[in-house]
Parts: C-alpha cells; sequence; structure tokens
C-alpha cells in the first residue's frame, strides 16, 4: 500500500490548489500509478524555482509510484505565458537542442534514487516533441482545437492577465494551452498517467488538460498545484543580486547554492525544509523548536543547505561547498584552483600585481596588505602583523619582514590576504 502522498502534500503546504481529494487519493491508492510535471526547457539549467516540481515528484516516487517528467521539446518552441508579463524568446533548433540535453540531464540525476531508502527507482523522462512533431496545423485544429471552447481558454487568469496588459497576446502563446491540455490527454493514453502537478500559475493549463481528457476520452484526469517558492516578502525565491540560483553547477557553484540557502531568513527555511526535503514530520517540529529557541545557531539553514546541497549536486558538491564555507570562516587554505578562490571570495575587495613581483625576494607582506585596503598606512600593516592579526592563505604571519613568493599562491595566480578576523582581499597576480 503506497504511502498517503495527498495527505503528505497537504501536510507540509505543498497544495494551493487540486481537483476532488478523495477521487485523487482513490485514484493514488494503488501502487505504480504515474504522475508527471512538465519542464520547459528555457535555459540549459534548471533554476531554483523548478525545485518544487523535481521535489514533488521525488515524493511520487517515494510514496511507491512512478515520476513522469515531461520536457517541453514542443512547447519550448513558444513559450508558456503562465506567470509572465511579456512573450518569450524563441529560440533556435540549435539553442532548443542543448536545453533538452542539459534539462534531462539534470532531471534524470535527481529522480534516478527518489525512491525508499533511495533505492533507484522506475521513472520516466518523456519529451513533447516526440508526438507533436509531424502532427499537422490542420490535424490538429481538427482533432483537438475543435474540443476546446476559445470561452474556456478566455476565462483562464494566465490568458486573462496578459490581455489587460499592454503588450498583450500573441496567438503563438495563446496556443500554448493547447497543446499542454494534448499533452495531458496524450500521456493519459501512452501511460495510463491522470495527475498532473505543477505551480499555481500552471492551474489554467492543468484543468484545461482536464477538461479535454473528459471531452476526448470520457476520462477523470486530475491535477494538484503547489505554492509557487517565494520569500515571505512575497519575492521569488532563487533570484539573487547577481542573478538566478541554477541547479548547473557551471552557472552556480555548490559553494554559491549552499550559502543562498544558509543565508535565508527563519521563516523563508522553516517552510523550504517542510517542502524541499525528505525530512519526516517529526524532525521538521524539532528544527522549528531549536530555531525558536537558538534562531542565531541556524540548525534549520544549515540542515536545509546540507540536504538540497546533496540533491543537486551530490556528496562531493556538499563537500566542496562545506569547505568553501570552513575556508571563509578562517580554515587555511589549500588545493583549491583559482575559479574556486573567486567564487569563495567574490564579494572580497581585489588586487592585481604583476607576476615578478614573486621573483626572488618577493613582495613584502606590508606592501600589499597596504595595496589591496586591509591597512591604511604601512605603519598599520606593520602594527596587524606584529599583533598576529595577519594572515596568507588563512594562516597567521608574524614576521613583519615576510615577503611573498611564488610558494605563497593558493591557486594558480592568487593568494587570499586576511586583517583580523573578517576583513578579506584578494591578490591576484598576471
Amino acid at each position: 500500500m503506497p504511502h498517503d502522498l495527498v495527505s503528505d502534500f497537504q501536510a507540509r503546504g505543498l497544495i494551493h490548489q487540486s481537483t476532488d481529494s478523495s477521487q485523487l487519493r482513490e485514484w493514488l491508492s494503488t501502487p505504480g500509478r504515474r504522475v508527471y510535471a512538465g519542464f520547459d526547457p528555457t535555459a540549459d539549467s534548471l533554476h531554483v524555482g523548478h525545485l518544487v516540481a523535481l521535489v514533488l515528484l521525488r515524493r511520487v516516487a517515494h510514496a511507491g509510484h512512478e515520476p513522469v517528467a515531461l520536457i517541453g521539446g514542443a512547447t519550448g518552441m513558444i513559450g508558456d505565458p503562465s506567470g509572465r508579463s511579456e512573450e518569450r524568446n524563441l529560440l533556435s533548433p540549435d539553442e532548443l537542442a542543448a536545453n533538452i540535453a542539459g534539462v534531462e540531464r539534470q532531471i534524470r540525476g535527481i529522480l534516478s534514487n527518489a525512491g525508499n531508502d533511495g533505492h533507484v527507482t522506475r521513472h520516466h523522462v518523456v519529451n513533447n516533441a516526440d508526438w507533436m512533431r509531424g502532427v499537422g496545423y490542420l490535424e490538429f485544429l481538427r482533432d483537438v482545437g475543435k474540443h476546446v471552447p476559445l470561452s474556456q481558454m478566455l476565462g483562464k487568469d494566465s490568458v486573462k492577465s496578459r490581455l489587460e496588459r499592454d503588450g498583450g497576446l500573441s496567438y503563438t502563446e495563446f496556443s500554448y494551452m493547447l497543446l499542454q491540455a494534448w499533452d495531458f490527454v496524450h500521456l493519459s493514453d501512452a501511460l495510463d498517467c491522470r495527475v498532473q502537478i505543477g505551480g499555481s500559475d500552471q492551474w489554467g493549463n492543468i484543468t484545461a488538460g482536464i477538461e479535454l481528457g473528459r471531452r476526448l476520452r470520457s476520462r477523470e484526469l486530475h491535477g494538484i498545484t503547489c505554492p509557487l517558492l517565494t520569500k515571505s516578502d512575497g519575492t521569488k525565491m532563487g533570484k539573487t543580486a547577481s542573478g538566478a540560483i541554477w541547479l548547473d553547477p557551471r552557472r552556480t557553484s555548490p559553494y554559491r547554492f549552499y550559502q543562498y540557502w544558509i543565508n535565508l531568513d527563519d521563516d523563508d527555511a522553516g517552510r523550504c525544509l517542510a517542502r524541499l526535503t525528505p525530512l519526516s514530520l517529526e524532525e521538521l517540529t524539532d528544527l522549528d523548536a531549536k530555531r525558536a529557541a537558538n534562531p542565531a545557531a541556524r540548525d534549520s539553514q544549515k540542515r536545509l543547505a546540507e540536504e538540497l546541497t546533496r540533491l543537486v549536486h551530490g556528496d562531493t558538491g556538499l563537500a566542496a561547498a562545506r569547505q568553501a564555507t570552513d575556508i571563509f570562516f578562517g580554515a587555511e587554505i589549500g588545493q583549491l584552483d583559482d575559479g574556486q578562490l573567486a567564487e569563495i571570495f567574490a564579494d572580497v575587495p581585489s588586487r592585481e600585481f604583476p607576476l615578478s613581483s614573486l621573483d626572488g625576494d618577493g613582495l613584502q607582506l606590508v606592501e600589499a596588505l597596504t595595496d589591496t585596503g586591509l591597512a591604511q598606512s604601512r605603519g598599520a600593516a606593520r602594527r596587524t602583523i606584529e599583533q598576529g592579526g595577519a594572515y596568507v592563505n588563512n594562516r597567521r604571519i608574524s614576521d613583519v619582514a615576510y615577503r611573498l613568493t611564488a610558494k605563497d599562491l593558493a591557486g594558480a595566480a592568487t593568494l587570499v590576504l586576511r586583517s583580523g578576523k573578517k576583513s578579506y582581499a584578494i591578490a591576484r597576480f598576471q
């Protein structure tokens, strides 16, 4: 008997809207049911905003069912108007193919061990281009469009909100709902997939598919939407001053990914633990109590960062993120390259020096501390060193006459200077 998926979703605050919950429970009471979520390949990586849908699919597997991830190779050529104020730029075939490959790799990595106790679970990754490719325009209008009333499409919030804006809504985007609706019917035909899940902005598209299934097949389909991942101030989660938090380590390093969750506010951390991690309700209650009693310890944020970094980047990525975090808080630096150092110390001052300054006797530490701004003067730099407050790669230097040479480089051309406990600077040698 599978776990009660609907009750689990409800307990974790994962349901925004759903079709009849008793019918959902009845359908899901049989093991091995297929449940799907869609992902349009608008970039070559998913981002934090997609984590809710990915985690929902993992919960589907944990409850004894089979998750189905649909990649929108066809719908991605158009762009979903839901939740957007303007039309997406159309992708070239090469861009779309690269995006599909990147997104598929991430989805398979996250779903591959989603079953009970982390065992490999049966899952499906499909591409709607496979059944839309070659379908003629007139054929689609006859077989699908004829069964979707215009009043139904115009009544959807995603359509109404765009029609009320100056930019309006193109016919291309307006057609997106028909394509997603047909996806649902097709998956119910091919895989007996009767449940679709998605973000709250997908309710119109999901219900269009449910209605099309009823009209075309006299079939009962079901839908669940979850709240979008937002902070307590209402802003979208996963956005920073430097851009989105991506799941691809080439776009967002494991360290930056880890730090994003570490730095969440307490309320946001509590909600994310419930929605995005496999922790039991008992564990969540315990962490809530610890957070209330000692918020400064940031136990919730640390656990959240660990769980999600391991999910997305594996144990190796988590270890690298922890190492980088330890370094920022004073651990001696070693075995890192310049790129990793740049990520860890992205927000600290930096100064370039000639590579030749490391030759011979080398560069005076006093001069380096002064030139990087860690000391206001050479005299202040000497006092910092004498008082034990000067560090090279987090290694204390107490010799006022110390000179930096190539052996002090932490990376190929970078070393890290520190004054006191928290004042850092990067010295780059070119």
